[in-house]
């Protein structure tokens, strides 16, 4: 059981690494993806708001499908998906075939998610202490290596389906025969569960839903918005406005590898609530930077406080309902692309309208107001951590971090 449960870390780890890097190339060359077609800025938030919309959709038929398919065969088949419709991102030479690329992107990114979060919640219960930030550290790095390709591309003057052909080439076989060892967990007695039923009572996920949603408008403000913020408001040339996505990944890297430790030591919520307010100083810092490098500091301390958010509201949902645990996660993931949907609009219509650097303080006031909701992390009794770790039900080795 040891040796199972070790690969079927690993695996799931380089699931979230191939996500990471795939992601990290849709939307650091979003302005090269925007020349390629020649979207206006008029038109390009539609095409932003498009993806998270159908990933919504994916996310809920997941939540559907996973009633009958066990979630690893749903993440071992969307990848693929996700992974060739970034090259069609690149191969395409009209409009209309960008839009049906993003459209299966979208698609499938909700199926991808959703099943890789699923996998991750059942594998740290196993564990009986807190892993996921560790996965989704792997996701940081692989967006560090995504957005270092992205730069190399920009840099070179690539064209956009030669920067994306071989990575699709080496992680797409690679996702597939890691998807081998995937493991499907089994959910938690229902008596462990509050409410007593084997249900998802929305009432109860409601504010875990609220601070997934501020963490995406954060996030995608980030990601969606970050080169163009530094090439049309802060002067930078394209090759630099890559940087700031790397940056911001970093420093993701570096806190997430940290976090599970920070969890165990002093709980969720302390973690949470120091995370918004490290976040909110980094939109602070952009939103009054007089150059680039001052927006790049900014964008590290964006890092550094966001990076916790995300990890910690799924596996909260995985503690409030250990019965229903799949179904709380779908349901949790679709608040990911509300996120993106409101954050991506928002963003762009406020800084045709008034200003970027005003727009920056948005996601700054809805950062701040996961405070008010960080008590929703508070220790349970199943607690992992600092004195409050489950028994294991297997020894999976040394620290969170161990693949």
């Amino acid at each position: 059981m040891t040796d199972v449960l070790r690969r079927g870390r690993a695996s799931l780890a380089f699931s979230f690494f191939a996500q990471g890097a795939t992601f990290a190339l849709l939307v650091t060359r979003i302005p090269a993806i925007q020349d390629r077609y020649g979207i206006s800025d008029a038109l390009l938030p539609a095409f932003l708001a498009a993806v998270p919309i159908l990933a919504g959709v994916g996310s809920v038929t997941t939540e559907q499908l996973v009633r009958r398919v066990p979630p690893s065969r749903l993440l071992r088949w969307s990848q693929p998906v996700v992974l060739l419709a970034l090259l069609g991102v690149g191969a395409g030479g009209v409009v209309a075939e960008l839009g049906l690329a993003l459209a299966a992107f979208g698609l499938a990114v909700g199926a991808l998610d959703a099943s890789m979060n699923m996998l991750g919640v059942s594998l740290q219960r196993t564990y009986g202490r807190s892993i996921m930030l560790s996965f989704h550290a792997v996701y940081s790095l692989g967006g560090i290596v995504g957005a270092s390709l992205a730069w190399a591309g920009a840099h070179w003057h690539l064209a956009l389906w030669v920067s994306y052909l071989p990575v699709v080439a080496v992680l797409l076989p690679a996702t597939l025969v890691g998807s081998r060892w995937y493991v499907d967990g089994e959910p938690a007695p229902v008596a462990e569960e509050k409410g007593g039923t084997g249900t998802v009572v929305f009432k109860l996920l409601l504010p875990l839903c609220l601070v997934m949603t501020f963490a995406y408008i954060g996030d995608s403000t980030v990601s969606n918005w970050s080169a163009k913020y530094l090439k049309d408001v802060l002067g930078s040339s394209e090759q630099l406005a890559t940087v700031p996505y790397n940056v911001y990944m970093v420093t993701t890297l570096v806190g997430r590898a940290v976090g599970d430790f920070g969890v165990r030591r002093f709980g969720a919520a302390a973690v949470v609530r120091l995370g918004a307010l490290v976040a909110a100083g980094g939109f602070a810092v952009v939103s009054v930077a007089p150059d680039a490098w001052v927006g790049m500091l900014g964008f590290t301390l964006l890092g550094l406080g966001l990076c916790v958010l995300v990890p910690q509201t799924f596996a909260a949902a995985g503690r409030l309902f250990p019965g229903a645990s799949d179904a709380a996660i779908a349901r949790l993931n679709i608040f990911n692309y509300v996120g993106f949907l409101i954050g991506s609009p928002l963003v762009g219509a406020l800084g045709d309208a008034w200003s970027y650097r005003g727009a920056m303080l948005i996601p700054m006031v809805l950062v701040l107001v996961t405070l008010v909701y960080a008590r929703s992390f508070a220790a349970q009794p199943d607690r992992y951590g600092g004195g409050h770790e489950r028994p294991r039900t297997a020894d999976v080795g040394r620290g969170s971090n161990g693949l």
